[in-house]
């Protein structure tokens, strides 16, 4: 079995701050990605999360120009990223 990934959009109705950027990011809906690796075992069909990222505008670049950060799920679930409302 291969790998899978699940992405969703996230909306924030306020500014926010995440640890892995190094800006301030604006309101506004974000694509959020994460990618799990299947478990070795026979007996029981579970995942392993491999890796979470947010694709944020890039800073200093054309519109069409995007970045993606590897984020949290704890801090995205758990709504301590800073001024955000989901």
């Amino acid at each position: 079995m291969t790998e899978r990934r699940t992405v969703s959009s996230v909306t924030f109705v306020e500014a926010f701050v995440l640890e892995g950027a190094d800006r301030i990011q604006p309101a506004g809906t974000y694509v959020v990605e994460t990618v799990e690796e299947p478990l070795n075992n026979i007996s029981l069909l579970g995942f392993r999360r491999v890796s979470t990222t947010i694709t944020l505008p890039a800073v200093g670049t054309a519109t069409l120009s995007r970045q993606v950060v590897v984020i949290s799920p704890e801090e995205l679930a758990n709504g301590s990223m800073s001024d955000i409302a989901c």
